[in-house]
């Protein structure tokens, strides 16, 4: 079930809200009203910081609101209410989008068999969209688990891949992994609504981060150091050659060479320890480009301290 709101809109970010109203900008056919998106925020802002050991901060809220997706927020709000010219909007804007991602998760297995078992898998997510009435008037939308952190195409790519992931697992049977029979069907239709796309962003971006780390501990000094000068002390490439006896174009081409190795030994370990498939590795990288949260440049302060050799 979406998070409950908890936090109220306190005085002092009565601006900060507003401004997340007015970057929404929805059509008025759209019928959201001011009202219906402040609420769809408090939820947003107490989703957000259910976890917090102690009550979050105005700068916190403030911060959090500035970095949400207005515009794709107040569009999953009047998806979520039914609201026909809002669903027209997000099948003109999104389905050649959802068919593309669903064609990336399941790759191909021949030109046809791979464009139709691309078209069902994202077809079938939008009943779950559109929402499933549990009683005479109380609409379940899955629209109601976005919070606007990510861009909606991002959630709805992750809910994607997070089904075709779920749907391997149960034809496979995986013993670590597998359900009873009689509760395998229902988790695989279920799995979209029980699965928060939010938690799966965090539970990326500290993958990403575990292993960026070691990849950066693991590197030579001077590549490190060079990474260190350029990045976390923000020197020009002329000052770094300066510093390491190197011609500037030699930085150049080693800070460029560093960068792919160091991309590559992240890809590797994601796919070798983690086990990411490549769709949830395409995944992680776009959260990683939408929201950063880390600070590595700490890291890369931690440079020798002693000069370093030739060979180094």
């Amino acid at each position: 079930m979406p998070a409950k709101a908890t936090l109220r809109i306190p005085a002092t970010l009565a601006d900060a809200y507003e401004r997340c109203w007015r970057r929404a900008a929805a059509p008025a056919e759209w019928n959201v009203t001011r009202e219906k998106f402040l609420s769809a925020l408090e939820r947003s802002v107490a989703h957000r910081f259910s976890g917090a050991a102690t009550e979050p901060n105005s700068n916190s809220i403030e911060a959090f609101l500035e970095g949400l997706h207005a515009a794709d927020l107040a569009l999953a709000c009047a998806c979520s209410a039914g609201e026909a010219a809002a669903w027209d909007y997000f099948v003109a804007q999104y389905r050649p989008e959802l068919y593309r991602a669903a064609r990336a998760i399941i790759g191909r297995s021949g030109a046809d068999g791979g464009d139709a078992g691309a078209r069902e898998m994202a077809d079938s997510l939008y009943a779950n969209l559109y929402g499933l009435r549990a009683g005479e008037s109380e609409r379940k939308s899955l629209f109601d688990y976005y919070h606007g952190r990510s861009k909606l195409g991002t959630w709805l790519h992750a809910i994607l891949a997070q089904r075709h992931v779920d749907e391997i697992r149960r034809t496979r049977k995986m013993d670590s992994l597998d359900e009873p029979a009689e509760d395998g069907e229902a988790r695989h239709e279920l799995v979209a609504v029980n699965a928060s796309p939010d938690s799966e962003r965090e539970r990326y971006l500290v993958m990403l981060q575990g292993v960026l780390t070691l990849v950066l501990d693991g590197l030579a000094p001077r590549d490190r150091l060079r990474l260190a000068y350029y990045y976390a002390e923000d020197l020009t490439l002329a000052e770094i050659g300066n510093l390491t006896g190197e011609h500037e174009s030699t930085v150049s081409r080693q800070i460029e060479r560093t960068r792919r190795d160091v991309r590559r030994s992240v890809e590797a370990k994601l796919r070798k320890e983690k086990k990411l498939s490549e769709a949830q590795l395409r995944l992680c990288y776009e959260y990683a480009r939408e929201e950063w949260p880390f600070d590595l440049t700490l890291r890369l302060r931690a440079v020798p301290a002693r000069p370093l050799t030739a060979r180094e």
